[in-house]
This record gives C-alpha cells, structure tokens and sequence, in this order.
C-alpha cells in the first residue's frame, strides 16, 4: 500500500509541477505579447507621424542656435517671417529628433532605415538589413527579437515603410513607386524590467506550489492511513478468515462508506460460494450432459466425414467404370491386331480389304485414346480447382470474342448439320477472368448443345448484364432436360441418355464458374430445348475494369 500511496503523490506531485509550468509559461507569454503589441502601436503611432508630416510637405521649426539645414535636401530649407526664421524638418528628421527624446528619458526608440539611403546615419544594422531582405521577398510582414545590449536586453520590433504618395516629393528621384518598400522602422524596448517581473513570478509561483505539494501530501497520507488502510486491514482479517473457515457472515464493516459495500458485497459472496458448493452436484451433472452433447456432434462430424469418404470411394469407382469402357476397346483393337498380324506373319502381301480393316481398329484406338485422355484431363481440372492447386491467371478479358471464337470453331460442324448459330450482336464484353478456363467453358457448353440439338435446330447465346454481374445463356432446341435432373447434371460421370461422352464437362464448367465467384444452373427453354446459364461478377479485385 505504501507502493501506491507513493505512486499517488508522486502522480499528484507530477502533475502540479506541469501545471505551475504552464501556467508560468502562459504569464510569460501574455506579458511578452503585451510588449509585442506595444511594439506595434508604437510603430503605428511613428508611421502616422510621418504620414501627417509628409501629407503637409514637412513643417517648420523655429531655427535654434546649433541648427544646420539638411545637405541631402536640394530645395530652401529655411523661411523667415515676424524677425525669425523657420527650418525645415522631413518626415524622417522629425521621426529621428524624436527618437533621441525618447532614448534620453530611458523609455524606448526607434530607427528609420532603407537599402537605398539618402543619409548614411540611417544605415541598417544586421538584424535590420535582414528583416528588409525578408520584407522586399514578401517572406514576413513584421518580425520580433529579443536581444542583449550591454548584458541588458531588449525587445526589437521591425516592420517595413511602405511609399505613399506623400513620399513621392522627396524620393521619386530614386525610383520608387507607391506601394514600394522604402525601408523599415525599428523598435526597440527595454525588457530587463519586465524579465525580472516574469523571474519573480515564477519563483512565487514554485514556492506556492511545492507548499501546495506538501500539503496535499500530508492531508493524502492521512486519509490514506485512517480511510484506507485500517478499512483494509479489517478485510485483510475477513477474507484470511473466510480461508480458515471462520468467517461469520455478520462480520460487516461499519464505516459508512465504500469500504462498507465492499465488506458487505464480499460477505454476499461468501454466502453465495457456500450455496454454489452446495449445489455442485448438479453443476456436476450439467457438465456431463454437456460432454455427452459434444460427444454426440462428434459422432455427427464423423457421420459426414464416412460419407465423405464413402462419395470418394463412388468417385473412385465410377471413373474405374468410366475408364474401364474405352480401356476394353483399346485392348479389343489391340488382341484383334495382334491375331491378324500373326496370320499374315508367313502369307504373302495384304491385300487392301485386310488393310482397310486395321486402320479401322487403330481408328477405334485413337478415338478411345483421346476420350482416356480428355477424361482424366477433365478429372484432374476438376480436382485442381476445387483444391485451389490450379491457380487462375486473372485478366482483363473480352467475353464477346471468345464467343465469336467458339462460334467459329463449330461452325463447319453446325453447317453440315443445318444447325445456326446465334449471338446477338452486344459489343465488346469485358470481364476479369482466365481467358483460357472461360474457352473450356463455352466449349463445354456448344459441344453439349450441338450433341442434343436435333438437324436444322437454332443455338442462341443470350447476353444480359446488371449493376452486379454478368449472366451469359447458351439455349439449345434439343429435348430438353427433366426439372428432376437439372441439379444433377453437374454432378461427375453424370449423363442424360444414350450420348456419347464422359459425364464430366459440365462439372468442369461449374468448378471453373465457381472459381471466378459466379454461378450455374440449368433450365427449360421455349418452346422446346435446354438453356445453361452462367453468372460471372461485373468487378473482381484481381484486375481493374472502368465499365463492364
């Protein structure tokens, strides 16, 4: 507990410095920017001098002993009237004249500079030179400093002179302009007295606060002891006895405060774990029908897991039977071959009948070959992709020309057979997708039309695009395809009638459709027919399409 009584005041302690910290540096800044804006009104009160003085061509002053014309004014300096004579004094004389009053009573002063001078005494200092520089760039339009002079320091103000047309009289020879900058007017303000009134300040400032600090330390420590500590002790005592099995539940405190709630909360608990061991038996009990619960999902997953095994095995077995057909064939060719080439090992030449008939057979053992071939190529696309091992190359792909590809591709076929082939004319289609597995698709589909399309019958593809997808029709005039098959079809080594073919084109179709995030199905078509349709996405992170 002291840890964190120590940590407490430590906090407080920390957070009280922060706060005369800033408070003391917020009393430095108002008081400096009091100055700064002295500053400014200083400098405003200059310029309206000068303004006053240049709007009225100088003003004349009663010409003192000592007193000598300017030698950078060409005009007359010097009128006499009534027995006295009157001098001239520009703008920048008066500003001068009164900057030395100012200087001589310790108050402030200033200085009236420029890059082009007509008198060197008002030649510009480093700091001066610098903020002109600043001014002619546009870069600042007033700037502060605080420097030392003899150990003592002083606030300068600077802001530029700008050319009026008051001005013009005495300067146009130079070649200003109004609105030019003609140089600048310096202030310059003595801050030691101020300085000592911000040190002073912050030294009463920390001697309040570190008396705050002990003080609150001490009122701190003395609630901590008498409103924390001996509360604590007593339910130290509580819960060492609730251990040992001696606590009473009527041992409450009585302090009349959170320390009370607590005691009393904590005796509730007590009674409360009493009732819980009580009652453990049918908690018991409830963990057991819990574990037989999760036992009986278990035998659940494994159920689904045996009928995923045993869908394997038919898979195996009906692509053995699927396999086992053409296999047959091919040996069948091959035995028959072999008879017939050693009946003619020792007869003379064959004669073309006998020739005409081999090359029916290694006809039937090609033709079985590539049905072997296509079908495992089928099986192994289907596997790779629903594994995720056949990996898409995704690109921006123009669906209206792979139609028009395939279309061309059956085209002879459909011609002998009378059969047209239909796309409505919609432009370029582009979609996000593997160009070569959407080819197996529509190829899929058009050898599956032309193969149940009767002679003379019409294949139409059908187009139709939304805010979301792409749905793409293939609608053949063929039989048609019972509503109770219709999901079935999808399914591998699945086949409608006598037709030849390995049953695995349109399960082809649906893993490379549902590998692009799209959909297929199967439907009627009118009045007579099948259509398949497939969807595809308008968008795909894959690749970037401006408009589908």
């Amino acid at each position: 507990m002291s840890l964190n009584f120590i940590g407490i005041a430590g906090t407080l302690t920390a957070a009280l410095l922060v706060s005369f910290f800033v408070l003391a540096q917020q009393q430095e800044r108002l008081i400096m920017g009091q100055i700064e804006r002295e500053a400014r009104v200083l400098f405003k009160q200059v310029v309206i001098t000068r303004a006053w003085i240049a709007d009225h061509g100088g003003v004349f002053i009663e010409k003192k002993p000592g007193m000598k014309p300017s030698p950078y004014l060409s005009e007359n300096q010097t009128i006499e009237t009534g027995g006295k004579k009157y001098l001239l004094k520009t703008p920048a004389m008066v500003t001068k004249e009164l900057s030395r009053y100012s200087e001589e009573q310790g108050l402030y002063w200033f200085h009236i500079t420029s890059i082009k001078l007509t008198n060197p005494e008002n030649a510009p200092d480093d700091f001066e030179r610098s903020a002109i520089a600043l001014f002619e760039r546009r870069d600042a339009h007033e700037l502060f400093s605080v420097e030392k002079v003899n150990e003592k320091p002083f606030l300068r103000y600077i802001a530029p002179l700008y050319v009026e047309e008051g001005c013009l009289k005495c300067h146009s020879h130079q070649g200003y302009r109004i609105g030019d900058i003609r140089g600048a007017i310096s202030i310059t303000l003595p801050i030691e007295h101020t300085w000592q009134e911000i040190a002073r300040s912050k030294r009463d400032m920390a001697l309040a606060g570190f008396l705050t600090i002990f003080a609150m330390a001490g009122v701190l420590f003395f609630m901590m002891r008498h409103l924390v500590l001996s509360p604590m002790q007593s339910m130290k005592k509580s819960i060492h006895d609730f251990s040992s099995g001696r606590y009473s539940r009527g041992d409450v405190l009585r302090t009349g405060d959170e320390f009370e709630e607590l005691s009393r909360t904590f005796s509730d608990m007590a009674a409360t774990i009493h009732e819980y061991h009580d009652s453990l038996n049918d908690k018991i009990l409830a963990a057991t029908r819990d574990i037989a619960e999760t036992n009986e999902k278990l035998l659940e997953a494994n159920r689904l897991l045996h009928e995923a095994n045993q869908r394997k095995s038919d898979f195996v077995a009906r692509a053995s039977h699927e396999l086992r057909t053409p296999l047959t064939s091919i040996k069948g060719a091959m035995d028959y071959i072999a008879i017939r080439m050693k009946a003619s090992s020792g007869a003379p030449a064959a004669s073309p009948s006998s020739v005409d008939d081999l090359m029916v057979f290694f006809e039937l053992i090609r033709k079985n070959s590539d049905r072997l071939i296509r079908m495992v190529n089928d099986m192994l696309d289907i596997e790779r992709i629903e594994i995720g091992a056949s990996e898409l190359r995704f690109c921006e792909t123009d669906l209206s020309g792979l139609m028009d590809e395939v279309i061309a591709y059956f085209s002879l076929d459909a011609e002998s057979r009378g059969i047209r082939l239909e796309l409505a004319s919609v432009g370029p289609i582009p979609v996000c997708a593997d160009e070569d597995r959407m080819r197996q698709v529509l190829i899929n589909l058009f050898s599956n039309a032309m193969k149940f399309s009767p002679d003379n019958a019409r294949i139409a593809v059908r187009v139709v695009r939304d805010e979301t997808s792409l749905r793409v029709s293939v609608c053949d005039e063929g039989p048609g395809i019972p509503e109770s098959e219709r999901g079935r079809i999808f399914e591998r080594f699945y086949r409608i009638g006598e037709k030849e073919g390995s049953g695995l084109g349109l399960a082809v179709c649906k893993s490379i459709i549902e590998a692009h995030g799209g959909k297929i199905w199967a439907s009627a078509n009118t009045p007579a027919g099948a259509c398949i349709t497939f969807t595809l996405p308008r968008k795909q992170v894959y690749c970037k399409i401006d408009e589908l």
